[in-house]
């Protein structure tokens, strides 16, 4: 049986080698407590067997579902390569030194950004937010910008890895990881 985060790392070097854009980005689906669905792009920001980590505005809507339903799904989908990756588990906050040290290395931009935007909020005017945004580089000119209380990591901590390849004629080959309630993870195929 192979090691599904060994796996997952073979076939992310090879993504980084031949997407065109962000192969990075995957597709996050969350539920509210209400039950009904979203899905929306991040970028992977870390990985390991830990789990799978991003990061993001706790108070948008994402973290809002988070807080209610602390699970999700994870896509990577590489059209050069041809292969996805499914990814599904429990959701936990990341350490708040790790997310200062991630949020230290991010663009001054997107660092300023991170205080101006009320992310999934309604905005009356794109001009509200780029005011906004020249408020937060007056407020913290001459400084390090530092990680906004409402922004943190997430990692998804997998229970299920799904390893798909495409195939002639739709005969995809689909392997499957599972993550079992003693430890350990068991390695089976799905009919495509």
């Amino acid at each position: 049986m192979a090691d599904p985060f060994a796996l997952f790392d073979e076939w992310f070097a090879e993504a980084r080698a031949s997407e065109p854009n962000d192969p990075n980005a995957m597709a996050l689906a969350t539920a509210a407590a209400d039950g009904q669905p979203h899905v929306r792009m991040v970028l992977l920001k870390g990985h390991g067997p830990d789990g799978f980590v991003f990061y993001s505005n706790e108070q948008s809507a994402k973290g809002s579902q988070l807080a209610e339903n602390a699970r999700a799904a994870l896509l990577f989908h590489w059209k050069s390569v041809r292969r996805q990756i499914r990814i599904e588990g429990a959701v936990e906050r990341v350490a708040s030194d790790e997310a200062d040290a991630y949020f230290a290395i991010r663009s001054r931009d997107s660092q300023l950004g991170a205080w101006a935007s009320d992310q999934s909020r309604p905005l009356d005017a794109r001009e509200t937010f780029e005011n906004r945004f020249d408020e937060m580089k007056r407020r913290f000119e001459g400084e390090d910008v530092p990680r906004p209380p409402h922004w943190g990591g997430y990692r998804v901590v997998p229970d299920r890895i799904e390893f798909w390849t495409d195939r002639p004629h739709r005969l995809h080959e689909r392997r499957l990881f599972t993550h079992g309630a003693k430890g350990g993870w068991t390695e089976g195929l799905l009919y495509p």
